[in-house]
C-alpha cells in the first residue's frame, strides 16, 4: 500500500496548495469505523471540501438532496423522490437551455452501483486505495498538474463543465485524470472552488507515478520562472542578455 501520507505532503509541498488532498472512495457496505455526516448538504459536491479536513462515510440519504450527485455516482438506496426530483432539475435547465437532452445522455455515471462514497483527506488514508483524488488547484498549480498527468496518461486531460460532479465518473470510467471548470452550482456550495481554482481530478491507481512528476515539473517550473522573470527585467532596462548569458547569471 502506497504512503498516502507523504503523497499529500509532497503535492502539497510540490503545489502549495491550500486546501488539502481529497480521497474519493467507493464502498459496497457503509464502514461502521468511519463517522458519517450529522445532516445532509444540498449539493454531494460539499462532500469533497468538507472531506478535506475530516473523514465521512457517505450514502445516499446524505446526498438526498442532489438528483444530480445520486445519478452520476450511481448510488444506491436513493429515496423514492430522486427520480422526480432529476426529471425536475433537468427539465427547468432544458428550459434555461442551460443543458440539452442529447448532452444529458452523455454525461459520465458510475458503471457500478455503489452504497457508500468516503471522503478523506488523502493524508489519512491507510487501508484502502482512492479511486479519485481531487485537488483545488489555481491556474499557476494547474500548469504543473496538467503537464505531470500528461507524461503519465500520454494525453493532456481533458477540461469538463458541468456538472462537477460528472468528473468523478468521467475519471473512473476513462482510467484517465481530468480537470473540471466546476459549474455554477458547485461554485456556489464550495467555498474553496472560488473564482480563480479548478478542480482537478487524478486517478487513484496512477496516484505514485503523477506526484512523481508534479514533483520534477513544480521544481523546473520554478527554476524556469526564476530565468524568465530575470529576463524580462533586463529587457525593461534596456540589457539585451544571452540565453547563455542569463543561464550564466541564474546558475
Amino acid at each position: 500500500m502506497a504512503d498516502y501520507a507523504n503523497l499529500a505532503e509532497r503535492l502539497r509541498g510540490s503545489l502549495g496548495l491550500k486546501t488539502a488532498p481529497v480521497a474519493v472512495m467507493f464502498r459496497e457496505n457503509t464502514p461502521a469505523d468511519v463517522a458519517s455526516p450529522d445532516g445532509t448538504v444540498a449539493a454531494g459536491c460539499s462532500f469533497w471540501e468538507l472531506g478535506a479536513t475530516q473523514a465521512l462515510a457517505t450514502n445516499a440519504s446524505h446526498h438526498q438532496h442532489c438528483s444530480i450527485g445520486i445519478h452520476t455516482h450511481n448510488l444506491s438506496g436513493a429515496p423514492a423522490s430522486q427520480s422526480s426530483e432529476l426529471q425536475t432539475t433537468l427539465a427547468a435547465m432544458q428550459g434555461l437551455d442551460y443543458v440539452r437532452p442529447e448532452e444529458v445522455a452523455g454525461l459520465p455515471v458510475m458503471a457500478t452501483s455503489s452504497e457508500c462514497v468516503v471522503y478523506s483527506p488523502l493524508k489519512d488514508v491507510k487501508d484502502e486505495a482512492p479511486a479519485v483524488v481531487i485537488l483545488f488547484a489555481d491556474a499557476a498549480q494547474g500548469l504543473v498538474i496538467s503537464e505531470g498527468l500528461g507524461r503519465v496518461d500520454g494525453a493532456m486531460p481533458a477540461a469538463m463543465g458541468r456538472p462537477a460532479c460528472a468528473l468523478i465518473p468521467q475519471i473512473i470510467n476513462s482510467s484517465q485524470s481530468a480537470a473540471s471548470l466546476g459549474c455554477c452550482g458547485a461554485r456556489a456550495y464550495l467555498g474553496a472552488l472560488s473564482d480563480g481554482v479548478t478542480l482537478w481530478g487524478l486517478l487513484g491507481s496512477k496516484l505514485e507515478a503523477y506526484v512523481d512528476e508534479i514533483e520534477t515539473l513544480a521544481k523546473a517550473n520554478g527554476i524556469l520562472a526564476q530565468f524568465h522573470e530575470m529576463r524580462r527585467a533586463d529587457f525593461q532596462s534596456g540589457a539585451t542578455p544571452s540565453v547563455e548569458e542569463s543561464l550564466g547569471r541564474l546558475s
